[in-house]
């Protein structure tokens, strides 16, 4: 009995050996604390961004410069594109909340569907900033980074204007995708300006029957923008629009050509539809719009294919996203200067300025201004 004692004993001490060596084991790190405004180390990342696609010349320099400028800032940053799939841009923002982001910077491919992604974030306690494109209907967009949207169309628009004499001059109305509030946007900038001189005779709208019916109407709500962008959309695609481009001109009497006009949305629709206008014997000029200030437009813009576009420079509009990312990083206040309405709440907005491009000065607003180099195209003026 007492040799069992004894045994007992000694099996408690070694227990209590063994139980004080597992306490001395080292701690997990500790987690990271929330809302911390250093620079994030490799492992963590400070900023999630979501881009629309990687099949547009825009938005790969839009990547190009947020790594740049935000990795010189001592941020770490994960950019991923969806491809045009509201299903894949979902899944690219619920891997980045993941990760442990504390701003999201999104353009929405479908700025309705985003509201389930900036709900997600918001959830989770991420910052959201919708860039470029407004995500619409929801209460969880922090901020909206976008270039005067309505002074793109209003300047589109007022570039026709400005070239137009007489009256009866067609003119081609086409607008970028219906699921993007941007197209709603720019066209009520142009059809401000391009109104009056539908209503006056100035301007014939020869390609949507929607547009003429409205034609007196100086305001359109919402609905009525939709009526007409139904017809006359592109979905920001160039094949779209050239197949739009050819149906309309099939359609056109002749006393619908000659010398036309066109108001494109966007710099990749207008190189399509000018293509498609330039095949047609019975125009015999056109001038055409655009927006973005792409290296191949301007080229065309040198070239005499392309009249114009509204130059939007990428650097401003990525610095202003990122001044905004690092205000609330850092607990502070990104600096509006305007609001837009998403459909549920008025969104604060940091807008950035546009400028007209045409041939005449290409070389003072893209050359001088260092965002192209003169050997990036042949013919300068």
């Amino acid at each position: 009995m007492r040799n069992k004692g004894v045994f007992a004993i000694l099996a408690l001490i070694a227990s209590l050996l063994l139980a004080a060596c597992g306490a001395q084991t080292p701690a997990a790190p500790s987690e990271p604390t929330a809302g911390t405004t250093t620079a994030s180390p490799a492992s963590e990342l400070a900023v999630g961004i979501v881009l629309p696609t990687r099949d547009e010349p825009r938005w790969i320099q839009d990547e190009t410069r947020f790594k740049e400028a935000l990795e010189a800032a001592g941020y770490q940053v994960e950019i991923l594109f969806s491809q045009g799939d509201s299903s894949r841009e979902q899944a690219n923002v619920e891997s980045l909340i993941t990760k442990g982001i504390q701003v999201l910077i999104i353009t929405p491919h479908d700025g309705t569907a985003a509201a389930a992604s900036a709900n997600a974030a918001r959830a989770a306690g991420v910052k959201v900033i919708s860039y470029d494109r407004l995500i619409r209907e929801t209460d969880a967009v922090d901020y909206y980074v976008t270039f005067d949207s309505i002074a793109v169309g209003a300047q589109q628009a007022q570039f026709l204007v400005d070239n137009a004499t007489g009256s009866g001059n067609p003119l081609y109305l086409y607008a970028g995708a219906a699921t993007d509030n941007n197209a709603f946007i720019f066209f009520e900038g142009a059809w401000g300006v391009l109104q009056p001189k539908i209503a006056d005779g100035t301007f014939v709208v020869a390609n949507s029957s929607e547009a003429v019916a409205l034609s007196n109407e100086a305001t359109l709500t919402r609905e009525q923008q939709a009526r007409i962008i139904g017809q006359i959309t592109t979905n920001w695609d160039f094949n779209t629009a050239k197949t739009l481009a050819e149906a309309n001109l099939t359609a056109a009497p002749d006393d619908a050509k000659g010398d036309v006009f066109v108001l494109a949305p966007n710099d990749g629709t207008a190189r399509a539809i000018a293509d498609t206008f330039a095949t047609d014997p019975a125009v015999t000029s056109f001038l055409i719009t655009g927006q973005d200030a792409e290296q191949a437009s301007v080229q065309y813009i040198i070239d005499g294919k392309q009249s114009m576009t509204v130059f939007k420079d990428v650097r401003t509009l990525v610095q202003s996203a990122i001044d905004a990312s690092i205000a609330l990083l850092t607990d502070g206040t990104p600096e509006a200067s305007g609001s837009y309405n998403n459909g549920r709440i008025e969104v604060p907005a940091v807008q950035a300025p546009v400028v007209t491009v045409t041939r005449d000065n290409v070389q003072a607003e893209l050359i001088d201004s260092g965002y192209y180099q003169a050997s990036d195209f042949t013919g300068l003026p």
